[in-house]
C-alpha cells in the first residue's frame, strides 16, 4: 500500500495522485506490483506489460526488436526473467493527447531488485507527452533498478519523454533503451537527475528515418560519491533526418561521464551536440565524450563542449550585490541548470521547472 511518505516521494518526480494536475493516464509500480494503471482517454492505453502481453499478443513481437538481449549482463537479466514487470503505453493512430500521461517506478523495499521491460507505441500521427519518475522510497537506501525500454514513434508521430531520477546513495540503475523514429516522427527526451545515487549508466539509441527528429537533453547534478555514465546515441538513417544532444552537468565529489554519438548516414542530415559542465571541487570528475560519425558526404555534424569551475567574476559580482559566497554559488548553479528546452510546450516546461526545484530542495546545494 502506498503510504503518505511514499506519495511525497512520488510527487518529487512528477507523479501527481491528487487529481489537482490534469493527467491523461497514470501508471505506478511499487517494486514488482502494479498499483495504478488507468487512462482517461479512449485512444490511449495505459497498462502493465503483463496485462498487455495477455490482451495484445502483438506486443510480444515488439519486445526485443530494438534492444538486443545479449547487449550486456543487465539486458540478459531482463531477458532471462520469467515474467518482468513494466509499463505498456499505446497511443492510437492520429490521437493527439492533450494532457501529459505519467508513469512512476518506486523502489520501496530496501535492497530490492526491480526488473522491468517497458514498451511504448505511438501510431502514425499520434502525439503524447509522457512524464516518467523513477525513485526510491525515502526510507530505502539500497537496491537495483534494471530496465529495458523500447519506444516506437511511428510515421509523423511525436513523443515528448521526460524522465526524472531521484534515487538513494546505494542504488544502482541500469536502463537500456532503444527508440525507432519513423519518417517525419519526432522524439524529444529530457533526462533529469539531481540527487545522490551509487551508479547510473544509460546510453539510449535512437534510429531516425527520413524527415524525423530526435533530441536528447540531460540535466545532471552529481553529488557525494555518485557515479554517472550517461548519454545518448542518434543514428540518422533517412534523408533529411535531424539529431541533437545537449547536456548540463554539475559535479561535486562525484564522477560523470557524459557521452554523445551522432551518426550521419544519409543525404541532408544534420546533427549537433553540446556538453557543458561545472566542477565544484577537486574531488569531482567530468569526462565529456562527444563523437561524430559521418558515413555519407551530404551530412553536417558539429559539437561543442566546455568544462570548468564557476567563474570568479560571476561570484564577485553577486557578492558585491550583498549575497554570501554560498548564496552566490547556489544562484549560479540554479541558473546553469535552468535550461529552456526547445520544442517543449510551456505547460510541460513549468512541470520540469517544478521538478528541478523540488528535487534540488531535497538536498542543500
Amino acid at each position: 500500500m502506498t503510504s503518505s511518505r511514499d506519495k511525497i516521494d512520488l510527487r518529487r518526480v512528477g507523479y501527481d495522485d491528487s487529481g489537482e494536475t490534469p493527467r491523461s493516464a497514470s501508471f505506478m509500480l511499487e517494486d514488482d506490483t502494479t498499483r495504478v494503471a488507468a487512462s482517461n482517454e479512449r485512444k490511449l492505453v495505459m497498462a502493465s506489460i503483463r496485462q498487455a502481453r495477455k490482451e495484445h499478443p502483438w506486443v510480444r513481437e515488439l519486445e526485443w526488436s530494438l534492444v538486443d538481449p545479449d547487449t550486456d549482463e543487465f539486458t540478459r537479466i531482463v531477458a532471462d526473467h520469467p515474467d518482468p514487470a513494466g509499463n505498456f503505453i499505446h497511443v492510437k493512430e492520429g490521437a493527439k493527447i492533450r494532457f501529459p500521461a505519467q508513469s512512476c517506478f518506486l523502489l520501496k523495499a530496501d535492497r530490492n531488485e526491480q526488473v522491468l521491460h517497458n514498451v511504448i507505441v505511438l501510431e502514425p500521427g499520434a502525439e503524447l507527452h509522457l512524464i516518467t519518475g523513477c525513485t526510491a522510497a525515502s526510507y530505502s537506501n539500497a537496491g537495483r533498478h534494471i530496465a529495458v525500454t523500447e519506444i516506437f514513434v511511428r510515421e509523423g508521430a511525436t513523443l515528448t519523454y521526460t524522465m526524472v531520477h531521484d534515487w538513494a546513495p546505494e542504488v544502482e540503475v541500469r536502463p537500456r533503451t532503444g527508440i525507432a523514429v519513423e519518417a517525419g516522427g519526432t522524439y524529444l527526451s529530457n533526462y533529469i537527475a539531481l540527487t545522490r545515487v551509487k551508479h547510473i549508466d544509460t546510453n539510449p539509441l535512437a534510429i531516425v528515418e527520413s524527415g524525423g527528429t530526435a533530441r536528447f537533453n540531460s540535466i545532471i547534478y552529481a553529488k557525494g560519491g555518485s557515479h554517472f555514465d550517461v548519454g545518448g546515441r542518434i543514428r540518422l538513417t533517412g534523408a533529411g533526418a535531424r539529431g541533437e544532444i545537449t547536456s548540463r552537468v554539475v559535479a561535486t565529489a562525484s564522477s560523470v561521464v557524459s557521452r554523445g554519438l551522432i551518426e550521419g548516414g544519409s543525404a541532408d542530415t544534420k546533427g549537433h551536440m553540446e556538453c557543458n559542465g561545472i566542477m565544484l571541487d577537486a574531488e569531482a570528475v567530468i569526462h565529456a565524450v562527444p563523437e561524430l560519425k559521418a558515413t555519407h558526404p551530404d551530412t553536417e555534424l558539429s559539437h561543442e563542449a566546455a568544462v570548468g569551475k564557476i567563474a570568479g567574476e560571476q561570484l564577485n559580482y553577486l557578492m558585491s550585490r550583498g549575497l554570501t559566497e554560498e548564496q552566490a554559488r547556489a544562484l549560479i548553479i540554479r541558473g546553469f541548470l535552468d535550461v529552456k528546452i526547445k520544442g517543449l510546450p510551456t505547460s510541460l516546461q513549468k512541470v520540469i521547472d517544478t521538478m528541478i526545484e523540488q528535487a534540488m530542495s531535497k538536498e542543500a546545494i
